[in-house]
């Protein structure tokens, strides 16, 4: 009996941390361009994607080649010329998976870095009102209300394992933004708040 609840629990395990990409995200990774395309609100199909909950990733798939190119390519996206942004989704180029590609103006050279599994656990401070805009809403800005200090949470593809970070000022309004992509919420949502 403990032989066979000791295999179960393994397979349990195993389970827990395999590769799970589907056939859809391989091809859009795989596939296309170094340039990933950009759903937009202007297309249904796009939209049902938009506003779909994205799930987490796995230690294996956070591992994977495929996770290191999505990393490259949702940078190359939000960084294309066409693009000019300051953060991406995963939902945005099709992928339904908690990560995100951030420009990091509170660093010295305001690097790009993509975050997997990434959460924001506190918010501080007061709300603020800030112009916002989205490369999945083209031509439309408004104003919208933000903390200008949060805490997120992510794993690190480093070491797979969860890390907290504080995060202040215009960086923290760019995360609560592609934050709020992972969970079907876009800015247009807050513009009557």
């Amino acid at each position: 009996m403990k032989t066979l609840v000791f295999i179960l629990i393994c397979l349990l395990m195993i389970q827990c941390h395999k590769n799970n990409w589907t056939s859809s995200e391989k091809n859009i990774i795989e596939t296309q361009s170094p340039v990933l395309r950009v759903l937009t609100v202007n297309n249904v199909a796009d939209s049902i994607c938009l506003r779909k909950k994205s799930i987490p990733l796995s230690p294996d798939e956070i591992n994977s080649n495929l996770y290191k190119q999505l990393a490259a390519k949702m940078i190359a996206t939000v960084t294309s010329p066409e693009q000019d942004g300051v953060g991406i989704a995963g939902p945005q180029v099709g992928i339904n998976r908690r990560v995100v590609a951030v420009q990091r103006f509170d660093k010295t050279e305001k690097p790009f870095v993509v975050y997997p599994n990434i959460r924001i656990i506190a918010k501080r401070g007061d709300v603020e009102r800030g112009p916002e805009g989205c490369l999945s809403v083209p031509g439309r800005r408004g104003e919208v209300m933000r903390y200008k200090d949060i805490v997120i949470s992510y794993t690190s593809p480093f070491t797979l394992r969860d890390t907290t970070e504080n995060i202040l000022g215009f960086t923290a309004v760019i995360f609560q933004h592609e934050i709020d992509h992972l969970d079907g919420i876009l800015y247009t949502d807050k513009l009557s708040e």
